[in-house]
């Protein structure tokens, strides 16, 4: 039986579109941030692997919350917790988001079905977030060796990856159900797929990660002037002409005005989300709700994707209709 095919969300050309804005974003991006926004060069990459991901939006997120307005004043305009907890997100995303779309990417090839894939494409997540983008990039901030970055960073990574996958999974395989191109890695249609797994993914895991960075349990938004291109502290940089914009003391501080000596200070505990050190105050009872939490989101996920979607498409094999629902280009 021959079904007839839906239309598509959006025609294709806006498709195309879409992917030449974002690769317009991307190029602004690296271009404002390796010549003159003083990031570090972790969170470098992370924003131009998320702006890749989410196009203009990645780009607009960037200009507001990171992108340096004029020189000297990244410590004072990251400042703002939720700036920080932006870039707390951003840095999820560069590594669960990458792991998650890699492995589906793989994963296509050998036609699992979708309810395997996706465990497989959280572990991927999960592993890349934590063994690359937080023990191995942050292990000099955090001032720790490899084995110890692993196991402090492995309970909020696992509550961000928790949080990223919520709103990724169902996006991912409600999309993949209406249209199984959208599983095929060579189809332009996996890659818009995932573009919007990925927002959603931001946008579920943007308040664990505020929570995160506010009690200070993961990192936030940095800056190389004051934390080094990797991120460990830089004592030389208190004499630096820049010195004077930290964010500890400039809350209510106009642009172009100093901070006293005594006030800068540039170390983790003088940039509010970059200070990880009050982590060990948060209550071993309020981790567990949180991480209760984050698995409960994930099961909300796991049941949108269930219930809108269907977890034993494999593919290029057909399927059953959904009710209601026409598979594109698939003969019954």
């Amino acid at each position: 039986m021959q079904h007839q095919m839906p239309e598509p969300l959006f025609p294709e050309y806006l498709l195309w579109i879409w992917f030449a804005l974002t690769a317009l974003s991307v190029a602004y991006v690296a271009w404002d941030l390796f010549t003159s926004t003083p990031e570090m060069k972790v969170m470098k990459w992370g924003w131009v692997l998320v702006t890749l991901y989410t196009g203009p939006v990645g780009l607009l997120v960037y200009w507001f919350s990171c992108r340096e307005p004029s020189p000297g004043t990244h410590e004072q305009f990251i400042a703002p917790l939720w700036k920080q907890a932006v870039g707390s997100t951003i840095h999820c995303a560069a590594g669960d988001a990458t792991g998650i779309i890699v492995a589906a990417a793989i994963t296509g090839y050998f036609g699992l079905s979708m309810g395997v894939d996706i465990w497989l494409e959280y572990a991927a997540g999960f592993a890349f977030g934590l063994f690359i983008f937080q023990a191995l990039f942050m292990k000099d901030m955090m001032g720790l060796s490899y084995g110890e970055a692993v196991r402090e960073s492995f309970l909020p990574e696992w509550m961000s990856m928790n949080a990223m996958m919520a709103g990724m999974l169902p996006t991912m395989v409600i999309l993949m159900t209406r249209d199984m191109r959208a599983m095929e890695a060579n189809s332009p249609w996996f890659w818009a797929s995932m573009s919007a797994a990925t927002l959603v993914g931001v946008v579920v895991s943007y308040p664990v990660n505020y929570w995160l960075v506010k009690n200070k349990l993961k990192h936030g938004m940095g800056t190389e002037r004051a934390l080094g291109h990797g991120g460990s502290p830089l004592p030389e940089a208190a004499a630096s002409a820049h010195a004077g914009h930290t964010m500890a003391g400039m809350a209510g501080m106009s642009h172009g005005q100093s901070a006293s000596p005594s006030a800068t200070g540039h170390n983790m505990a003088a940039m509010p989300g970059m200070d990880m050190s009050g982590g060990a105050q948060v209550s071993g009872l309020r981790k567990a709700v949180v991480t209760l939490l984050t698995l409960l989101m994930l099961a909300a996920g796991y049941w949108l994707a269930a219930r809108y979607g269907d977890l034993t498409m494999r593919p290029g094999v057909p399927m059953e209709a959904m009710p209601g629902m026409d598979m594109p280009g698939h003969r019954m």
